[in-house]
């Protein structure tokens, strides 16, 4: 029996969304905090689950006074985002050597995993993971193999591309506070298990700073960084960027692949609150025209196309970092207008939409801020700008953590058609964690029908998968499409799709439940599409 699946875009628009003007296609809820507390939340991090888009786990540097305490929040949505739960303490042994700073990811198992610093006597940094959607936490398992220095905190991401060649590792980076300031890096395969020998990335006599890491479409590892100067306030002045293509045993450094000028220190009109310009990157791995392309943000003045007042700037990479575009000017109010944009967070969600978030008190006195999103859907030539904070808020220092603190980073994570932010936010008395649920139309994403010169397609997503997963192609020509499953003995399983087709880009879903011949069993399967003289077969995995 043949079936036929169209494709249906479901756009979530909950009775609280406001639709903004400053653009179309883009819907955002009313702010709320994930984990309300009596806790001090900063340095927010978020991520997804490879393959259940309805779990997230955010993560923070929790701080209490009385007595004094450091650790890291835990908090996890499993339906969502619709709510939250958790805790302000990490429970992972041993509780009271915690020293915050986490870093997160999720693995192809569904683990969570959390690093973070240590305290005397046990300095360094650290790991822990979860089986249980956070409840509980391994024992700590160390990162570093020097117990004696001081570290900035790790960042980490999991390669969860099935054909990878290192399909499941987990990566960290981070900044070693002694000598030259070097970048360091190790992996594991299994968080259970240790972690590798530490290799230092750049033996250059310049400051290092800030480390972000993210994974290619094909197993490629990148690492970006921030040289600073040697004096205070150790000034951003350019990137450095690093590359693996053998899993993280051997690197490409370039240690300076484009000039900046960041804004590292404080904000005299905020209080002296302590900011930063260091990198924070993405790669797009939609099945677009930009597929592939490698994105750094940061924050930076004085140096065109920034003006004489902080702005986000944006550069990109088609070609894993070899070459960069000059840098893009992101947030679009009026230049050398006094107002100040800084903490940029980036993610590209997967029909190639480049989505930043920042702190901008353009709608407000310079003493205060709220939080705005940029996006683009052309790969970044133009821009709208959204703001997503349905409040302002002052933001001060919190006392007794060193000049200025409040925080270094806030973050964003796309999933399907929806769009997940983070930051912080002392509007209640105390710093906690706000969001807001944010959708967009799939179908304002330019780049989805751009360039459309040759035939592809698109391995399937998520892949294994149980019970439904997605197939994509593109076509640079009108006519029959016909896309078909079959077994590994070749017997036909479903028809998706058999019919005239304008040229263009398609998805459908593929559920198992849906298909008429009984019920399929793990095992490996095959889709095929053809149109006119084009014919190409895949494989993908079923596991229930």
């Amino acid at each position: 029996m043949k079936i036929t699946i169209n494709l249906v875009f479901l756009i979530l628009i909950v009775s609280t969304s406001t639709f903004l003007p400053q653009g179309s296609g883009l819907f955002i809820g009313e702010n709320y905090i994930l984990y309300p507390s009596n806790v001090n939340q900063t340095e927010v991090f978020v991520t997804s689950h490879p393959t259940n888009p309805n779990i997230l786990f955010a993560s923070a540097n929790t701080i209490v006074f009385q007595p004094f305490f450091i650790s890291e929040g835990i908090y996890l949505t499993t339906n969502g985002g619709v709510s939250w739960y958790g805790s302000d303490t990490c429970n992972g042994a041993n509780i009271s050597f915690h020293q915050g700073d986490p870093g997160i990811t999720i693995d192809k198992e569904g683990r969570f995993i959390l690093s973070r610093l240590g305290r005397q006597p046990f300095y360094g940094i650290y790991s822990h993971y979860s089986t249980d959607n956070g409840l509980n936490w391994s024992s700590q398992n160390k990162i570093t193999s020097d117990g004696e220095s001081l570290y900035e905190r790790a960042t980490l991401v999991t390669d969860n591309n099935h054909s990878s060649p290192n399909y499941g590792r987990t990566y960290a980076a981070w900044v070693k506070l002694s000598g030259s300031f070097p970048v360091e890096f190790s992996f594991t395969d299994n968080i259970a298990s240790p972690w590798n020998s530490t290799r230092t990335i750049n033996s250059f006599t310049q400051r290092s700073a800030g480390p972000d890491i993210e994974v290619g479409n094909d197993g490629e590892v990148f690492i970006c960084y921030a040289l600073v100067t040697s004096i205070s306030p150790f000034n951003e002045t350019g990137i450095g960027f690093a590359v693996s293509t053998d899993g993280g045993n051997s690197w490409s450094v370039a240690n300076n692949v484009f000039p900046v000028n960041g804004i590292n220190g404080v904000l005299p009109q905020k209080s002296n609150i302590r900011v930063n310009g260091l990198p924070r990157m993405a790669v797009d791995k939609s099945n677009t025209s930009t597929r592939g392309t490698i994105y750094i943000v940061t924050t930076q003045i004085n140096l065109a196309p920034a003006g004489s007042d902080p702005d986000i700037i944006l550069y990109k990479s088609k070609d894993n970092g070899i070459t960069w575009s000059s840098g893009i000017r992101v947030n679009q109010d009026a230049l050398n207008n006094g107002k100040t944009q800084y903490f940029p967070a980036i993610d590209i969600d997967k029909f190639g939409g480049i989505n930043i978030i920042y702190y901008d008190d353009r709608t407000t006195t310079n003493d205060s801020t709220s939080v705005f999103l940029s996006r683009s859907t052309d790969g970044g030539l133009s821009w709208t700008d959204y703001k997503i904070s349905d409040h302002n808020f002052k933001p001060l220092p919190i006392g007794g953590l060193g000049q200025g603190y409040q925080g270094d980073n806030i973050d964003i994570v796309a999933v399907e058609n929806k769009l997940f932010p983070v930051w912080m936010d002392n509007s209640t008395g105390i710093y906690q964690i706000w969001s807001a649920a944010i959708s967009f139309e799939p179908n304002k994403v330019e780049n989805y029908q751009e360039s459309i010169e040759d035939f592809y397609l698109y391995q399937n997503y998520p892949n294994p998968f149980n019970p439904t997963t997605k197939i994509s192609w593109r076509s640079p020509i009108n006519g029959l499409n016909t896309l078909k499953i079959f077994d590994v003995l070749g017997n036909e399983i479903a028809t998706l799709v058999d019919e005239y087709k304008s040229k263009g880009y398609y998805e459908v879903n593929f559920n198992i439940n849906t298909v008429q011949i009984g019920k399929l069993t793990s095992g490996i399967y095959f889709y095929q599409l053809k149109v006119g003289e084009f014919i190409e077969t895949k494989k993908m995995i079923l596991l229930e």
